[in-house]
């Protein structure tokens, strides 16, 4: 029998005036490189197609800028995860990866052992950098592979073919002893077993940590305009069911909705973002969420690459900047905490929003009397019920 959490006497909720963190967050650094060969039609990150080369050396610099201008906000704080995510962070050249990882120790304390992830297509020239970029510091791949089939790969509009995709995984087993393969599944043309197809070819190439989406169609994209016919929701779930089941068979945790990581392998800086932990964006489009010793603060970088190298040179690389009110916190904390298998620790919420978890008891017991929720004095996790309901748990807390 599960123990829940004793009732106290309830208090107010704070005012953004009173709130009060003790304890800082653990602090992770994203770097956002915002230029890809080829816009994909399902994408709506802040990507821009390079037509041609990127302004790499201009890039470096207000990437450095950026870093020293913001911080006033972190200091004494260790970062403890690096993060090279885009658009193509792989378009960037090893050495360029290697001044920026150096200037990141000089300026903003990084972990002796910081894990340093760089997202990166299988493309060629891309998977031809692979070494350089490990010789760099990054000590941890994530390969944007989405499937092996051909036809696939060209109906999500993807420049590699199944070959590259191949080539790609085996350079990254060869070149990093922790990588990520991102897969999706429901597309166009898919069937049930080609799906797992994909899965079968992923793990023969062993990764620490695969990645598996289902294909949505998200606003303001390509696919969203232009609808392809997708597999209907009942033979996606029974994929994503099928997956699963086939990735613990084959000793994976499906820590988090959509990761799957061997034991010890799971990624370190998404983990600190669903324990509502702080990270520093810089880069265009980048956000920051820092928590300060009395408010939570939340930035975004000028989004466009051009406005963004402009406003570097201004001496202002921040678009919008504005503070969580309090009676947000709570709500936010969950949309993350509850994403993960394991939950969280219930001294996790406090350290997180500085509020009381009386501040949510109605709704935690309310969920848990719903079997959404596993609730006690160690551990506040989402039921198999509510992992695959999450929406509607989390709608409790709004």
């Amino acid at each position: 029998m599960v123990r829940t959490i004793p009732i106290f006497a309830a208090k107010p909720a704070p005012t953004a005036a009173s709130l009060e963190f003790r304890v800082s967050p653990p602090l992770a650094l994203y770097v956002h490189v915002p230029w890809c060969v080829q816009k994909c039609p399902y994408c709506d990150f802040n990507s821009h197609e390079a037509n041609g080369t990127i302004p790499e050396r201009e890039y470096v610099d207000a990437l450095i800028a950026d870093l020293h201008s913001a911080l006033p906000l972190i200091w004494g704080r260790p970062v403890q995860t690096v993060f090279f995510g885009g658009g193509t962070p792989s378009l960037l050249s090893p050495a360029a990866v290697d001044e920026l990882i150096a200037a990141f120790r000089a300026l903003a304390m990084l972990a002796p052992d910081a894990e340093i992830t760089l997202e990166a297509n299988p493309g060629t020239v891309e998977a031809e950098k692979f070494a350089g970029f490990r010789a760099a510091g990054v000590n941890r791949l994530s390969l944007g592979i989405q499937s092996f089939n051909d036809d696939h790969l060209k109906a999500l509009g993807r420049i590699h073919g199944a070959a590259e995709a191949k080539r790609a995984a085996q350079l990254a087993g060869e070149h990093f002893d922790s990588f990520n393969l991102d897969l999706m599944y429901g597309l166009p043309g898919q069937t049930h077993e080609q799906a797992l197809a994909d899965v079968e070819t992923a793990l023969s190439f062993s990764p620490s940590h695969l990645s598996c989406y289902q294909l949505t169609l998200e606003p303001n994209t390509r696919f969203a305009a232009f609808p392809p016919e997708l597999p209907e929701g009942d033979i996606c779930a029974d994929m994503q069911e099928s997956i699963e089941a086939r990735l613990a068979a084959a000793g994976f945790t499906n820590y988090e909705t959509s990761a799957f990581a061997q034991r010890g392998k799971q990624c370190k800086h998404n983990l600190n973002y669903w324990y509502f932990g702080d990270y520093l964006g810089i880069g265009a489009g980048a956000h920051s969420k820092l928590t300060l010793h009395d408010r939570v603060l939340r930035q975004m970088r000028w989004k466009h690459p051009k406005a963004y190298l402009e406003n570097i040179r201004s001496g202002n690389a921040v678009q919008e900047e504005n503070q969580v009110e309090a009676v947000s916190l709570p709500f936010e904390f969950m949309m993350n905490a509850l994403r993960l298998a394991d939950g969280f620790h219930p001294s996790q919420f406090e350290a997180r929003t500085a509020q009381s978890l009386n501040s949510v008891l109605p709704q935690l017991k309310a969920a848990e009397a719903d079997g959404l929720l596993i609730v006690g004095p160690e551990k506040i996790a989402p039921t198999a019920k509510g992992r695959r309901f999450l929406n509607v748990l989390l709608e409790r807390f709004l």
